[in-house]
């Protein structure tokens, strides 16, 4: 036996070395490996708590800004979901707007206007509203809504639509009970009177649309009469723009007979689709809101649920 293993131990002693030298290299290997991944990843792959991302936009735009009708905040909050890395930004929250989330492997989407505004009784798979919800949590992707919030600050929403124009002055129309240089809408004067047909040229190329409607003021003509002030609202102005003494309205949309009160009383109006009125400011805010280890995507499959035809 004694003999055997004699004869034996020089291979089991060169099969141990080859042992070690293979673990050996595995081990150095490995090392080597995790370097380059972590020298050529970013830092921002290692991503932001929620509750912080949560925090940095109310800093942006307070939700106490908001409307008391609206609904804003945290709308959808996964289990699972503790760190961002991606966010989406969208005007409305659809399914096609869910799915490009998932491929952008977002954690949180940011939904202007709110995925959950009327009461809902149930959540179901029946309804596009409830299958959103259940897959946003499905998937780990929390949903925030700024809506109004965002149309009261300076340099949001109201304020992007009013830049279409040069204006020297500008104030809300609907001024903050705490801080009267925020609010809802805008009321300015224009740095130097244009005609309503540059006006219009000038809204189609700030929002990026080949058509807007028109109503015209009575007794004028888009030719010749001049435009001084303008009263802006972002999305659906009629009940903020209603009896604002202004050469021209400027909004998303408005009710028929808000349009023919309007007009009647001499003032032109520029309707140009609710969410395109407000789409416009995602990629403002996206220069805005720099948070180190967050990247922000504007949604590219968002758009007005209406068309030319």
């Amino acid at each position: 036996m004694l003999k055997f293993y004699s004869l034996i131990r020089p291979l089991l002693l060169s099969e141990n070395r080859r042992l070690s030298l293979s673990r050996s290299f595995i081990v150095a290997a490995l090392k080597a490996h995790s370097a380059v991944k972590l020298e050529h990843c970013p830092k921002h792959t290692m991503g932001v708590p929620l509750a912080d991302v949560l925090s940095k936009l109310e800093e942006l735009a307070p939700l106490k800004l908001a409307e008391s009708w609206d609904n804003v905040g945290l709308l959808v909050e996964p289990e699972r979901n503790g760190v961002v890395k991606n966010v989406l930004v969208t005007i409305d929250l659809t399914e096609n707007v869910v799915d490009e989330a998932l491929e952008n492997e977002a954690e949180l989407i940011i939904s202007y206007h709110p995925n959950i505004f009327r009461p809902i009784k149930c959540v179901t798979q029946s309804h596009w509203k409830e299958r959103i919800i259940t897959k946003c949590i499905r998937n780990g992707i929390a949903v925030f809504s700024p809506h109004t919030s965002w149309d009261a600050i300076k340099g949001g929403v109201n304020d992007w639509l009013c830049s279409a124009f040069k204006s020297k002055t500008s104030k809300p129309i609907m001024p903050n009970s705490e801080n009267s240089s925020i609010g809802m809408g805008r009321f300015f004067e224009l740095e130097s009177p244009v005609t309503l047909k540059k006006a219009i040229e000038d809204v189609k190329q700030h929002i990026g649309l080949s058509h807007v409607r028109i109503g015209v003021g009575r007794d004028k003509c888009p030719d010749t009469d001049l435009i001084s002030t303008v009263a802006v609202c972002a999305g659906s102005g009629g009940s903020v723009l209603a009896g604002v003494k202004a050469d021209l309205y400027l909004t998303g949309e408005m009710l028929h007979h808000d349009v023919l009160e309007a007009t009647q009383k001499g003032t032109s109006v520029i309707l140009c689709n609710h969410s395109d009125s407000e789409r416009g400011y995602l990629k403002s805010f996206q220069k805005q809101f720099k948070v180190e280890g967050l990247n922000v995507i504007v949604s590219r499959v968002d758009k007005d649920c209406l068309t030319i035809a």
